[in-house]
């Protein structure tokens, strides 16, 4: 591959092509999130924790206005998750105060950003500390039958959707599937602050190829012998020896589920069958996963499936209303794009970008 517009394949849906369409992101407040804590503060402690709701404006830009008010380094702020701008959101950070020139958080003015509460805790806030996300999407200008949304949404309540990542991770267009590329394949320098943006794009872009060829397949819901199956709710994964009905009983009851390739050093643990498999459908792409290992990635493993829960869907007039929780990692795409096709209004990477069987969760 060599053009930007090729890195955008065309990623198989588990329902096939949706027939009902609609806008998604209109107005700022049509894209909710909430942030489902892992732990909450404990009441003291020198680290203060804020959990504040935002508009229009992302984490990184939010940590760093909250350190400018506090007097202190950025690096001083945590956060549990990354959160687009292109809506509201409710997440907590956390501000080390040790050293901080104004204590004063109630005075704090940050537009876009509404403090809803604090407390002290005896640590930062640290990356994945979330036990998930809860989503409030509204589709507007919905056209097309109901009651086969309906019935999709029933599909992905029964069986789970493909676990994709999303077109955040590969940038507009897929561009930073393509500047990894040039990097890890061909040498092209890049800034060491890039590093991590351009390895989790490539080690994503391989994820969703595999996990596409098992939609095709149709085994993306099951376990193949020599498989690292991925405990639910959980980054924990462990061998699989196949036959065995006992691991089958539990992947059919989503206690655990199958996994796939995040590339790097070593292959994660994978064997058998399932390694042969994964060396076949990455075959073509031998030199970005070498590329990965030479940059010092370490493989890993995420669940091929993801399972929607509290998921329900309303039809208001020409709007549709979905609401459901996800998984830490996990993408609202990749759940969208298996009930109906969107067009992103706010112009950020997302499925309209992408052909009509295409799309992309951690």
């Amino acid at each position: 591959m060599t053009g930007v517009a090729e890195e955008r394949p065309d990623w198989r849906r588990f329902l096939g092509p949706p027939a009902a369409s609609g806008v998604i992101r209109r107005e700022i407040g049509d894209f909710r999130v909430e942030e489902l804590p892992l732990i909450t503060p404990e009441g003291e402690g020198s680290h203060l924790w804020l959990e504040i709701e935002k508009r229009a404006a992302n984490t990184t830009w939010v940590a760093g206005q909250l350190a400018r008010c506090a007097g202190v380094r950025q690096r001083e702020v945590g956060f549990a998750g990354m959160k687009d701008r292109h809506g509201v959101t409710r997440q907590w950070f956390s501000i080390g105060m040790q050293e901080a020139r104004d204590h004063d958080w109630p005075s704090w003015s940050i537009e876009g950003v509404n403090i809803l509460q604090a407390s002290y805790h005896v640590r930062k806030l640290r990356r994945g500390a979330l036990s998930g996300n809860r989503f409030r999407i509204a589709v507007r200008e919905f056209e097309g039958d109901a009651h086969e949304v309906l019935e999709r949404v029933d599909q992905a309540i029964r069986h789970g959707v493909p676990n994709y990542f999303g077109p955040q991770r590969f940038g507009r267009g897929g561009h930073n599937v393509q500047r990894a590329r040039d990097w890890l394949c061909n040498g092209a320098r890049i800034r060491r602050n890039q590093h991590s943006i351009f390895l989790s794009a490539a080690r994503s872009f391989l994820f969703n190829q595999v996990l596409s060829a098992r939609v095709e397949r149709g085994d993306w819901n099951r376990l193949l012998d020599g498989e690292m199956a991925a405990l639910d709710g959980s980054r924990a994964v462990f061998a699989c020896t196949l036959p065995d009905a006992e691991l089958e009983r539990r992947c059919a009851e989503f206690d655990i589920h199958p996994s796939g390739p995040l590339p790097g050093k070593g292959n994660g643990g994978v064997e058998r069958e399932a390694l042969a498999l994964e060396i076949d459908i990455l075959a073509g792409e031998k030199a970005l996963v070498d590329g990965l290992a030479a940059a010092g990635a370490e493989a890993g493993r995420r669940s091929l499936r993801l399972r929607p829960a509290e998921l329900q869907c309303e039809l208001d007039g020409d709007m549709l209303l979905l609401q459901f929780r996800l998984p830490p990692g996990a993408y609202a795409t990749s759940l969208l794009q298996e009930l109906v096709r969107v067009r992103d209004a706010s112009g950020a990477p997302g499925p309209q970008s992408l052909p009509v069987l295409a799309e992309p969760g951690y």
